[in-house]
């Protein structure tokens, strides 16, 4: 299941993992931060960028997950934060 949600999408990643654990089905595979990435070069190169449906109506892409990552991560007892070296000779 965890192969249907690309790995650069970590809320969907979260949801996906939630929705084992309590049973439930899978949901629908969110938009991978890889496209957001995407969306924002051709943006700064002055390009009107619209995503569309199916049927032609504009979705509004959203920045702001990171509440729902971070509740449902809490709820798992998921800790998402990594810690980062403070330099290299702590790498050695």
């Amino acid at each position: 299941e965890l192969l249907t949600i690309k790995s650069d999408d970590t809320v969907g990643r979260v949801k996906v993992y939630e929705a084992i654990v309590k049973g439930e089905n899978i949901p629908e595979p969110g938009i991978p931060e890889s496209f957001k990435v995407l969306l924002k070069e051709l943006q700064s190169l002055c390009l009107n960028v619209e995503v569309l449906s199916s049927d032609g109506a504009a979705i509004e892409m959203r920045d702001g997950d990171d509440k729902d990552l971070e509740r449902a991560a809490a709820n798992l007892g998921i800790n998402l934060s990594r810690n980062e070296s403070a330099s290299v000779e702590d790498l050695a």
